[in-house]
């Protein structure tokens, strides 16, 4: 596949319930409303992450679209990916630049001097990948790994939705309402409605949500002058980096959590899509190294492969690449329109917190399908120790930190598990099998093969 060329593929596909590949892609029409969707679906976490950082959220969305793009050519457009704001740069931004928290970050110079050395490490991490080649990743990171560090990154986000995303019982209910509609939608739907579950489940939500409070008086109405009074045109802030030592220092290391992130992405696709492509590892670092490095050299936030895009892609079964170059283009467009970023954050803060519940729910189930799809055998107890351990330090946040740097949740889970279970590797008694149940016959006692994450080619 060249560079903008895709296979097309029937719009009938989708009422067979086919798979669109990375290589193909539906009718344009199609094609513009899944773009669409991916907007909607990355727009949350990469307008919250710039935000807590007191960075400017529409520059973000901006960058992200150019993100997007520089990863497609550089992965050659065979990756599915979206690139947006990373929340792992969150704490040490703050700590570089002592932001409190309110308005815009004044120090915000320093921390994008840090930003661009944070991605001038991750492209040579990728370059050494791509010269290297991917054997030592397969050696350190089998399925048991792979699986438990994909089904993390879902549950790491779990507590943002519950936790930070309802401020009452009526936001609450509000979550439930518009997970329920998702999976109506999901279920009961046909053809591309069930495809564009997440954006239809959003707007019925929405439409709920504002009879319940603008009609009815309940919880917080919907404000919608942010949007009459926001420019239909107009370019974000700018900003210009500084280099200091104690900054890049304190946030390059961020690339070794970046790394790990982006891995566990690809892997979670290659699973999806049945396409191995650990040959184009070493670019998808390197693209999205350069990415960040753009992005700091503009005045936006660090970025990475998004697991929200990903959940996306695991529900309609939607990989062509072609969905992410609009996606690209239409946040291009949109990071120079502040009326639409007033539009999106004019969604109830409850119905954004249900979306991403489902989303998230679906980046953990797709770690558990690299378990299913790869046989990973639990009755060994090198693997259920490293998927145990691994799961509760990354579900429960588990911090480790050294110096002024912290290493969240999916860091230490991800090294957690690469690192136990090289060491469990080593040697060690294999656990016996579980008796079988009654009437059953014995499974074999001979050690299965060792399982990979790649899948037979669709």
């Amino acid at each position: 596949m060249s560079f903008f060329q895709w296979a097309e593929r029937p719009a009938q596909v989708l009422q067979q319930g086919g798979v669109i590949g990375p290589e193909e892609r539906l009718p344009w029409p199609q094609t513009a409303a899944m773009g669409v969707q991916h907007v909607i679906a990355m727009f949350g976490a990469t307008v919250l992450a710039p935000i807590l950082m007191g960075f400017d959220p529409n520059l973000a969305i901006l960058m992200s679209g150019i993100g997007t793009m520089l990863f497609f050519l550089i992965t050659g457009g065979k990756v599915p990916s979206y690139l947006g704001s990373s929340f792992a740069f969150i704490g040490v931004v703050i700590a570089a630049t002592a932001y409190a928290g309110k308005g815009p970050n004044a120090n915000i110079g320093v921390a994008l001097g840090g930003i661009i050395a944070c991605g001038a490490l991750y492209t040579l991490i990728g370059a050494i990948v791509q010269a290297v080649g991917t054997g030592w990743i397969e050696r350190f990171m089998p399925p048991v790994v792979t699986g438990a560090v994909v089904a993390v990154i879902g549950l790491n986000l779990a507590g943002i939705p519950v936790k930070n995303m309802a401020a009452g019982n009526f936001d609450a209910w509000m979550q439930a309402v518009t997970f329920v509609c998702v999976a109506l939608v999901a279920v009961f739907a046909g053809g591309m409605v069930q495809r564009l579950l997440i954006l239809v489940g959003l707007l019925l939500a929405s439409l709920v949500y504002a009879v319940l409070t603008n009609g009815l008086g309940l919880g917080k109405p919907v404000d919608l002058s942010g949007i009459a009074a926001a420019a239909w045109v107009g370019a974000p802030a700018f900003a210009a980096p500084v280099f200091s030592a104690p900054a890049l220092l304190l946030i390059a290391p961020v690339a070794i959590i970046l790394v790990a992130e982006n891995l566990g992405h690809i892997k979670a696709v290659t699973a999806m899509t049945g396409r191995n492509l650990d040959a184009y590892m070493g670019r998808a670092f390197i693209g999205d190294g350069i990415a960040t490095m753009v992005s700091g050299a503009a005045g936006g936030t660090g970025v990475t492969t998004y697991a929200e895009n990903i959940g996306v892609m695991a529900a309609t079964k939607i990989y062509s690449t072609a969905v992410f170059v609009v996606a690209a283009a239409i946040a291009i467009v949109l990071g120079f329109s502040p009326k639409f970023g007033a539009v999106i954050q004019a969604i109830p803060l409850p119905v954004m917190g249900g979306v991403s519940i489902v989303v998230f729910g679906l980046i953990a189930a797709a770690g558990a399908k690299i378990w299913v799809d790869n046989r990973v055998d639990f009755s060994d107890n090198r693997n259920l120790i490293v998927a145990a351990v691994t799961l509760v330090l990354g579900t429960g946040d588990f911090t480790l930190k050294f110096g002024g740097f912290a290493l969240g949740g999916i860091g230490t889970a991800t090294f957690g598990a690469i690192l136990l279970n090289a060491l469990l590797s080593r040697g060690g008694r294999r656990a016996a099998p579980a008796p079988a149940p009654t009437g059953a016959p014995l499974t074999p006692t001979a050690e299965p093969p060792r399982a990979t994450a790649r899948t037979t080619p669709r």
